[in-house]
């Protein structure tokens, strides 16, 4: 199996499925703690649309908020950004405290093998939260930590 980590932010509904037909991508992998995106050009993220966006490409949807980081390691990314200047769409990186505690806190608990007996026979994965960059989310390190080959991150 292959994985692949996608975001929201840059795509429309168009750009998105051909990012994800581009990449052969069978099972969708959806890791965000709540299932939805502020702004208007990003509705079709919102649980139910994407649900019915994927079903009509026959795109298979999982949805594992035990990957999500917990309320608490988001606030601590959010002052981070702020300190620095940023916000959640413009990070550049995570920090090193959020890294040390999702890895602890959430991977920590991670069953490897029954993650990947939910993707079934997927041959394409596609891991996705909302950040543009992959080094700025959390799906970054859950594909790190489920990595056996190559991990691809598709752009807009």
């Amino acid at each position: 199996m292959k994985l692949v980590t996608i975001g929201a932010y840059g795509f429309n509904p168009r750009t998105f499925v051909r990012a994800l037909r581009d990449h052969d991508v069978d099972t969708f992998v959806d890791l965000r703690r709540r299932r939805g995106v502020r702004g208007s050009q990003y509705a079709f993220f919102n649980r139910r649309r994407l649900e019915a966006l994927l079903a009509k490409q026959r795109i298979r949807y999982i949805y594992i908020p035990e990957l999500a980081p917990p309320s608490d390691l988001l606030a601590l990314q959010l002052r981070t950004d702020r300190a620095n200047g940023e916000s959640p769409r413009t990070r550049t990186h995570l920090a090193p405290a959020y890294i040390t505690r999702f890895k602890r806190d959430v991977l920590g608990h991670f069953d490897r093998r029954a993650f990947a007996a939910r993707l079934g026979d997927a041959r394409v994965a596609a891991l996705f939260c909302v950040e543009t960059e992959p080094a700025c989310c959390h799906r970054s390190l859950v594909a790190r930590a489920m990595a056996t080959g190559r991990v691809v991150d598709a752009r807009p």
